[in-house]
């Protein structure tokens, strides 16, 4: 048997079994550069996971989520949650055209997240409204977030017999601080929560 013939296979064989067992530590010492940078918004049920949410909601009721930003931008950043509450006649944010809802804000939450970390607030919160049976209406008076009373008098939302309920939507807006113009410009991602508001 030829052994130059054997010498070049034996080689790569090896070569390729050292790479295989040293692959694990390269996997730690090597940097690959980052190509994706973006944020995350999400909200935990009561338990703390993504179940659990509040749906039939009663008056004067208090409901406990967590609301959560990650940031994997690559730098730290400022951010702005606007908190808004809608029925279904009023403006939403649009995942289409990423724009966000023309309701004014009741309540700003304000956070700086470190690169690659997340930052979590649990958030409690109860309304307050009456219901009016000739006109298949209900009224809201407030609506209270961690012990902060916000103001809906004017507001109403109407039965909706499609979906046998009377609808309220809870918004939270990420919005970024853009350190070039010195603003807040919506940073194009929000969740919410459909609610059943119960009589």
């Amino acid at each position: 048997m030829d052994m130059k013939r054997l010498t070049v296979p034996f080689f790569v064989v090896v070569a390729i079994v050292a790479l295989l067992v040293a692959s694990p530590v390269l996997s730690r010492v090597l940097v690959f550069p980052r190509t994706e940078f973006f944020t995350e918004l999400y909200i935990l049920g009561s338990n703390g996971t993504a179940e659990n949410y509040p749906f039939n909601i009663t008056s004067g009721q208090s409901y406990t989520i967590t609301l959560g930003i990650g940031n994997q931008l690559g730098y730290c950043a400022y951010y702005v949650v606007e908190v808004k509450f809608r029925n279904e006649t009023q403006s939403a944010p649009s995942a289409f055209d990423n724009t966000p809802s023309t309701l004014p804000s009741l309540f700003n939450i304000t956070a700086f997240v470190a690169d690659q970390g997340v930052w979590e607030m649990p958030l409690t919160f109860s309304w307050s409204y009456t219901y009016n049976v000739s006109l298949l209406e209900v009224y809201f008076v407030n609506m209270t977030v961690n012990d902060v009373v916000l103001n809906l008098q004017g507001s109403s939302t109407a039965w909706n017999a499609t979906e046998s309920r009377y609808y309220g939507d809870l918004i939270f807006e990420l919005w970024i601080f853009n350190a070039t113009t010195s603003v807040f410009q919506y940073h194009e991602r929000y969740v919410d929560l459909k609610l059943n508001m119960t009589v």
